[in-house]
């Protein structure tokens, strides 16, 4: 077996049954799951009609580098967006979903031929997979704690000049999960002064980009900073999905897009991968790059949500709007201390609401659990499930 494997940890949500194993939920209350980044918003009609419509694909083999007519609506998508002028034959690769293609970019761009151990550096906490592609890529992750007193900034100084130089890959996610921090062009501009001063490969993590609760100010991209700071796309690889933007995870679509270089390299590992979109996938995700009516819907949802949600929260516990994305981040030792696994733990048993303990997101790093204390609260449920899961919170927490 591939030895990297046992270096994997416990992915979060299994973290999460073992915390639960023996606990009875109050059967008082109907169980409002907030612990997983899933919408629950309904699939728009005209997608799942799209989906319908392109079922005749299936008697034919997909091309890894999709159909022409998909990658041309994402660079239409990415025009409109970011005002990025992006080829879409060179620049833009369609995959299925961000999470697949965060994956095995590192498995692409990974050299471990130079003679060192090469690192990966993300944020912490982070995205679990970030982690698992380090390491089966015969990388080393290593993580910038993400400073919740400097505004979630990544703490670059925990890397010395020795670590910096062996840095391949950086993977950022702007709006941030779980904190959601986006990026503003000063923190673009440092990435890319790192990238440009030790050659790393850069993996913007879009996945969130639009939820966000400004219309005149949507977040910035990595390729739309880079545009912005005259910089080229070098090294800079932007990853974007379907599943948050028009509620559909199940479809797994996405695409990769920025360095023309990467891009080509990228098509040909994942061509021996077999990594190619089903073709009703393709016809229904064409749709949905299409369209924007749904995406301003569905931000509103969100926008609703947050603004009945936070002050009730924000009264028992230390959180606040994110700049984006749909997770609340919350320090739960406000009114009294307990630890982020004891606060999940009865909330589930007393109040029957499911959080995810922000350690089970992070690594310990110089001896600090940067997620230490904190839960995650994905508001993906219904306004009143959400509204109903925050007066539970509310009572769980001060009776504590």
């Amino acid at each position: 077996m591939n030895p990297h494997l046992a270096q994997l940890q416990p992915y979060p949500f299994e973290k999460l049954r073992a915390l639960f194993a023996g606990v009875t939920p109050n059967p008082q209350y109907k169980e409002i799951k907030l612990s997983i980044g899933e919408p629950q918003h309904p699939t728009p009609p005209f997608i799942i009609d799209a989906l319908a419509k392109g079922l005749k694909g299936l008697a034919n083999y997909p091309t890894t580098q999709g159909v022409p007519a998909l990658r041309q609506a994402i660079a239409a998508w990415c025009k409109r967006r970011y005002d990025l002028a992006l080829d879409a034959e060179t620049e833009i690769l369609p995959v299925n979903g961000s999470r697949e293609a965060l994956f095995s970019l590192a498995q692409t761009v990974i050299d471990s031929s130079r003679g060192y151990v090469p690192l990966v550096v993300s944020p912490n906490p982070f995205y679990q997979i970030y982690e698992g592609a380090a390491y089966l890529s015969g990388a080393e992750p290593r993580f910038l704690n993400n400073l919740p007193d400097n505004d979630f900034a990544f703490d670059y100084n925990s890397l010395s000049d020795e670590e910096w130089a062996r840095v391949q890959l950086f993977y950022v996610c702007s709006p941030g999960n779980p904190t959601g921090k986006v990026l503003s062009l000063a923190d673009w501009k440092t990435l890319f002064d790192l990238s440009d001063k030790y050659g790393f490969v850069i993996a913007s993590d879009e996945c969130y980009s639009e939820i966000y609760f400004d219309e005149g100010n949507p977040p910035i991209g990595g390729l739309q900073a880079a545009k912005l700071l005259g910089r080229s796309n070098a090294r800079v690889i932007m990853l974007s999905s379907l599943s948050k933007r028009s509620n559909v995870p199940g479809m797994r679509s996405g695409f990769a897009a920025g360095d023309a270089t990467i891009i080509k390299k990228f098509l040909l590992y994942r061509t021996y991968h077999g990594c190619a979109m089903a073709p009703p996938v393709q016809t229904a995700s064409i749709a949905a790059w299409n369209d924007e009516a749904h995406v301003l819907d569905n931000r509103n949802q969100y926008r609703d949500k947050f603004a009945a949600c936070t002050p009730l929260i924000g009264e028992v516990l230390d959180t606040r709007m994110p700049d984006a994305s749909f997770y609340l981040w919350a320090k739960v030792d406000k009114l009294a201390p307990i630890t982020d696994t004891e606060f999940a733990r009865g909330l589930l048993e007393h109040y029957n609401v499911v959080v995810l303990p922000g350690s089970f997101l992070a690594r310990e790093v110089r001896g600090v659990n940067p997620g230490a204390n904190f839960i995650r609260i994905a508001l993906v449920a219904s306004l009143d499930e959400c509204l109903d899961a925050a007066n539970r919170i509310r009572q769980f927490t001060q009776q504590l």
